[in-house]
C-alpha cells in the first residue's frame, strides 16, 4: 500500500490520541420498596433469555460507513492510501496504549474482525466550504480517519473500557510504529466527548514532530449498541506548523452515529 510521506505521518500521529471523557447513560431505578416481585422476577428471567448481541459482518459495516454525497461539504475516500492496513502494522511500546493506537488509525479498538474505515475531508470545492484562496489555504483541510467495528454479545462495553483504560494508563504517552515508522506520542489527555450514542471516550493526544515542536490532534470513540465508531481529524496546514491541529469536526460525527443501528 503506497502512501505519501504526510498521509503515513497522519495515520501515525492519529494513532497515539486519546483524551477522555466517558460520558455512560444513567439507567432508571424504580422503588425498591414498591417494587412487585412477580414482576421482577420475569422481567429477569427475560433479559437472561434475550439473545445475546452478535457482531455484524464487514460487507454490513460498509453500508454503515458515511458514503460519499451524504455529508453536504465533505468528501469521502476508502481511505486505503491513507489508513494501516490492519493491526499488525500498527504497535506501541505499552500494549495497554494499543486500543489508542488502534482507535486514531481507523482500527477496532477491541477484539474482532469486523471492522471497516474511510476518511471524510473538508471539501474545498464545495459550494458548502469557502474556496481556497492560495496553495496554503488548499492545504488547510480537516481530515478525520473514521472506523466502524461490531462485536459479539458485550465486546463492545469490553472496547470502550479498554480505550478509557488506556487514557489513564499512557498520561505520560508511549511509543508508536506504523508502517514502520516511529512516532513518540509525549502525552494523553481527557478531552470532552459528543455525549453521541450510548457511550462515549474523548481525548487528546501531543505528538512529536520529529523533534520539530509538537501537535495535538483530537480523537473520539462513540459506542452504540454493538458497534464502536472512532474518529481521529487531523489538519495539513496545522500539521507543519505544529500546535492544534483541530477538534473532531461535530457534522462528521453527527452524521456517521446517525446512521448506526
Amino acid at each position: 500500500m503506497k502512501r505519501s510521506s504526510g498521509a503515513r505521518l497522519c495515520a501515525t500521529a492519529a494513532i497515539g490520541a486519546l483524551s477522555l471523557s466517558l460520558l455512560t447513560a444513567c439507567s432508571d431505578e424504580g422503588s425498591k420498596d414498591t417494587a412487585d416481585p412477580k414482576t421482577s422476577a420475569a422481567s429477569s428471567a427475560a433479559a437472561s433469555s434475550a439473545p445475546a448481541a452478535k457482531a455484524l459482518t464487514k460487507a454490513e459495516l460498509e453500508k454503515l460507513l458515511l458514503a460519499q454525497g451524504e455529508l453536504k461539504g465533505y468528501k469521502v475516500d476508502s481511505g486505503d492510501d491513507t489508513l494501516p492496513a490492519s493491526k499488525s502494522v500498527v504497535k506501541t511500546d505499552k500494549p495497554a496504549c494499543d486500543p489508542l493506537a488502534w482507535a486514531t488509525a481507523a482500527l477496532a479498538p477491541g477484539d474482532t474482525d469486523a471492522s471497516v474505515g474511510n476518511t471524510v475531508a473538508e471539501d474545498k470545492t464545495s459550494a458548502a466550504t469557502a474556496k481556497p484562496t492560495d496553495l496554503a489555504d488548499a492545504f488547510d483541510i480537516d481530515m478525520t480517519f473514521v472506523g466502524l467495528s461490531s462485536y459479539a454479545g458485550d465486546g463492545a462495553e469490553k472496547a470502550m473500557k479498554a480505550v478509557s483504560d488506556g487514557v489513564a494508563a499512557c498520561a505520560g504517552g508511549f511509543g508508536l510504529t506504523a508502517d514502520s515508522e516511529k512516532t513518540k506520542i509525549t502525552k494523553i489527555s481527557a478531552a470532552k466527548g459528543s455525549g453521541k450514542g450510548d457511550e462515549t471516550v474523548a481525548f487528546t493526544e501531543e505528538v512529536d514532530m520529529d523533534g520539530q515542536g509538537k501537535a495535538t490532534a483530537h480523537a473520539e470513540v462513540v459506542r452504540k449498541g454493538n458497534t464502536v465508531a472512532t474518529f481521529y481529524t487531523v489538519n495539513f496546514a496545522a500539521m507543519a506548523k505544529g500546535g492544534d491541529l483541530g477538534p473532531v469536526p461535530a457534522a462528521v460525527i453527527d452524521a456517521q452515529v446517525a446512521k448506526l443501528k
